[in-house]
């Protein structure tokens, strides 16, 4: 599954192909509670067709009303220079629309988007590109810049800019039924997926659409990805050849999070192999996080998947989970000699 914005970018893309009128609505200021966050999008199209959100509906009734009725008073352009609109001013307008305890919230209205530039983002995104979206507020002109990193959306007196793309990335080494899952889960949450494994039974039936598919040996992908500190590293395929090497590789770079999954026998098994074999330290070892997920009593590959993302979500956005959520210590209390039967289970 696609990452919203590329959703609403790319069917507001292939409208604006087909010669047909539609408005692209950012979220471009809020004030107390909102909806939806700053740079959150929505493509409308003339016939009353919607793709993203910008609230939790009222607004985009409003919109659809406004943009679909030409003879009504308040009626909305088709065509023209951007224009800022704003909701919930007054508490009588924040209760109409929907919007918690006071909220406001300040859209940009972008009339008939260039159906090239739209073309030339989407293609940008679909290879991986974190880009810039620039808009000149005077006209609408847009033009488009590569990004070495994330940033919040930006609005000026004569300007809008947007990033788009995936701030995240995440490298899975295995390409089982399990990667497939996570693979899913982590590009709905925004994440540019990678999946590595060199074998051709696992590889030659990977089913998710939008993931780039190595097929080389798992350390030397690591190394061709150079993981940065919005890069995570996990490991599912419990054969040491393919995941220590990778992991070690990991453990030099900035991953934010670095994890196998197993059981808590078989991590001590990795650690004594490590600082055995490999000339690791328990210190060097300290980033690699195992058993990984979270304690759900989770049996199956989807419901370990959850657990798996919903950890490194929690890493990503400096969540500290409590300890009675760790996999490891819940098995402890338990008195479970590891998972022997649920091996994979966090």
């Amino acid at each position: 599954m696609e990452n919203l914005d590329i959703t609403v970018l790319r069917a507001l893309a292939d409208w604006r192909a087909a010669g047909q009128s539609a408005l692209l609505v950012t979220v471009v200021r809020t004030w107390g509670s909102s909806p939806r966050p700053i740079g959150s999008i929505m493509a409308l199209r003339g016939d009353g067709a919607v793709m993203g959100s910008v609230s939790g509906g009222c607004i985009e009734d409003d919109l659809i009303a406004r943009y679909t009725q030409p003879d009504a008073d308040d009626a909305l352009p088709r065509s023209g220079a951007p224009q800022f609109a704003m909701y919930g001013v007054t508490a009588d307008e924040a209760h109409r629309f929907g919007l918690p305890c006071g909220g406001t919230l300040e859209l940009l209205l972008e009339f008939d988007p260039d159906a090239a530039a739209l073309a030339q983002l989407v293609q940008a995104l679909d290879g991986g590109q974190l880009t810039h979206r620039h808009v000149r507020l005077a006209d609408g002109q847009v033009t488009l810049q590569a990004a070495g990193a994330p940033a919040e959306l930006t609005v000026s007196d004569t300007e809008l800019v947007n990033t788009f793309g995936p701030a995240y990335r995440m490298l899975i080494i295995g390409a089982g039924q399990m990667s497939e899952y996570l693979a899913t889960m982590a590009q709905f949450c925004g994440f540019a997926v990678t999946v590595c494994d060199p074998r051709e039974e696992y590889y030659k039936s990977w089913s998710v659409a939008g993931v780039r598919v190595s097929t080389d040996m798992p350390d030397d992908t690591v190394a061709a990805m150079a993981p940065d500190a919005r890069t995570c590293v996990v490991a599912l395929t419990h054969d040491p050849k393919l995941d220590d090497l990778a992991l070690l590789q990991a453990l030099e770079t900035p991953a934010f999070y670095i994890g196998a999954i197993g059981s808590r026998r078989n991590n001590a098994a990795r650690h004594e192999r490590m600082t055995e074999h490999l000339g690791q330290t328990e210190e060097s070892l300290a980033r690699l996080r195992g058993p990984i997920g979270i304690y759900i009593g989770s049996k199956t590959p989807p419901e370990i998947a959850v657990s798996v993302m919903a950890e490194v979500l929690a890493v990503k956005n400096g969540v500290t989970l409590p300890r009675d959520m760790e996999v490891a210590y819940v098995k402890d209390q338990q008195g479970l000699a590891g998972p022997g039967s649920s091996c994979l289970l966090p």
